[in-house]
């Protein structure tokens, strides 16, 4: 479903992505790891196709994320570690999801509450003035609720309490049938039961890849 050749990314002199071919493929549930600057987080974007490569490629379902990016998030849910800043109410943004990712609305609101997330009194409020774990767990909600073929998650559980994280990973439990779960992360063992790979990287390089 993923397939990374010789991708390259530079910054100025710094080098990313150092030549890195990996390949994730449906009912891979990958554990993405490595100390900070070592190519995760543009590793991630190059799938999600905010960055330009120097050289290599990248397809996903066989589509150029850059050239065909509309229909390549049609079948990707995302969920970053800082949440954007979005100035839509509650409301506004689950309106927004249901008619550009085709989502039902009961879809997310089923979520939101599996994930303890008073939503139906804060509809009207902000998405900007929540709380971190508010915007983290209506994150969850709105990407479990897209069911797509990909999902990635960076650092999900960063803004979570230790009951959220619980609840959050009960979600995920059976999810990985004909699906692509990529977690970013620094807990393995919070996601050793989900996972049966394990990718480690370094310098821009993936230097361990290893199923389990």
């Amino acid at each position: 479903m993923i397939e990374i050749k010789n991708l390259t990314k530079k910054f100025g002199s710094t080098i990313s992505l150092d030549d890195v071919s990996i390949e994730f493929k449906r009912n891979d549930s990958i554990a993405l790891m490595g100390a900070n600057g070592a190519g995760k987080t543009t590793l991630i974007r190059s799938i999600l196709g905010y960055y330009h490569p120097d050289s290599g490629s990248v397809l996903v379902n066989g589509l150029d994320p850059i050239k065909e990016r509309q229909n390549v998030l049609k079948n990707i849910s995302f969920v970053p570690q800082l949440p954007p800043p979005i100035k839509l109410s509650i409301s506004e943004l689950i309106q927004y999801i249901e008619v550009s990712a085709d989502v039902k609305r009961e879809s997310i609101l089923h979520h939101a509450n599996e994930m303890k997330l008073d939503i139906k009194t804060n509809m009207h409020k902000s998405f900007f003035k929540l709380s971190g774990g508010m915007k983290q767990k209506l994150l969850i909600a709105i990407a479990l609720a897209q069911e797509s073929e990909i999902i990635i998650f960076d650092e999900p559980t960063a803004n979570l309490d230790p009951k959220a994280r619980d609840d959050f990973y009960r979600l995920l439990e059976g999810k990985q049938q004909d699906k692509v779960l990529l977690f970013v992360t620094h807990r393995l063992e919070e996601v050793e039961s989900l996972v049966n790979r394990e990718v480690y990287m370094d310098m821009g390089r993936v230097v361990s890849d290893e199923k389990i």
